[in-house]
């Protein structure tokens, strides 16, 4: 019986819903272990989560088992109820509805590694607005700028910090 095999490298990018700044230091890496948690759950390769506050990077091994969209829903779904169970913020914690997603090769893994730990760095010169766009750009994805995220830059600067450094 012959076998399958594959290697699909996707990093998965998405938003706090209404792209708040409330992923803070304290407590964002516990979420991104849990997320890899979640990851590894579904019996897939987690090789790195991190973001800022206002978003996060995944970078997958995928299997083809697996659709993309479905553990990107339950990656949602999970992370959320985890952040509101630990109330780790006031209100209700919810990702935005969408998510970006572009694939690699295995010559691209340590770069795509590199580029995903190096988030913080990244946002002190451009907005996740720039750096998404410039994503879709790179990987020719044709899209209509109304159903991006949201979108509310005049209280984002480039760090991905609001006017009251959150």
């Amino acid at each position: 019986m012959a076998g399958t095999y594959s290697q699909i490298y996707i990093q998965v990018v998405f938003a706090v819903n209404g792209r708040q700044n409330i992923l803070q230091k304290p407590w964002r890496e516990e979420v991104f272990k849990y997320m890899a948690g979640i990851i590894k759950g579904k019996n897939q390769k987690s090789i790195i989560v991190n973001g800022v506050s206002n978003h996060v990077h995944l970078f997958i091994g995928l299997k083809p088992s697996m659709a993309l969209s479905d553990l990107v829903r339950d990656l949602k779904n999970n992370s959320s109820n985890f952040i509101n169970s630990q109330k780790f913020v006031r209100g209700k914690f919810s990702w935005q509805e969408g998510f970006g997603s572009f694939s690699y090769s295995q010559s691209q893994i340590e770069n795509v590694y590199q580029y995903i730990l190096k988030q913080e760095e990244h946002h002190r010169k451009r907005t996740f607005k720039e750096e998404y766009i410039e994503f879709l750009k790179q990987f020719e994805i044709e899209y209509d700028e109304k159903y991006l995220f949201d979108w509310d830059e005049d209280n984002i600067t480039p760090s991905g910090l609001n006017d009251n450094g959150l």
